[in-house]
């Protein structure tokens, strides 16, 4: 038997694959299946939630930079940027009146900076946060 390069070996797997039946969808079985499929979430952000807690008072804090902050925040919402969130967290216990039960909502940009505030809460005992997701979430 004769030397196979690489090359010659990778085509003829490429070939074999190639030459597989594939399932085949109706565009009717694609339409049902994307019709009930639920909206995509992204892990860990709760929008729905959030805007509930919002509409019942929680405290609302933005994570994002001041410069993203002063070009659009929601209502009652107060800036405290992720870069400076640990050493502010004297700062939001004074925003829930002490209770570390009180709701806080928090959100970003996308909810990753949320999502790391969210943590560094709940490290710091309290019990009902909830990462928003990003500001146009929110809107």
């Amino acid at each position: 038997m004769g030397y196979t390069s690489p090359m010659s070996r990778l085509t003829a797997v490429l070939a074999l694959v190639l030459a597989l039946p594939l399932p085949a969808c109706s565009e009717k079985e694609i339409t049902a299946a994307t019709k009930s499929a639920p909206a995509a979430t992204k892990p860990g952000r709760d929008p729905a939630n959030a805007r509930e807690m919002i509409a019942a008072g929680a405290v609302v804090l933005d994570v994002r930079s001041p410069d993203e902050f002063s070009e659009g925040s929601l209502p009652r919402a107060t800036n405290i940027p992720i870069q400076d969130f640990s050493g502010r967290i004297a700062e939001v216990e004074q925003l829930a009146g002490g209770d570390k039960t009180k709701p806080i909502v928090v959100y970003c940009g996308s909810g990753a900076r949320a999502a790391k505030a969210k943590r560094q809460l709940e490290a710091a005992g309290y019990t009902q946060v909830v990462n928003g997701g990003g500001f146009d979430d929110l809107r």
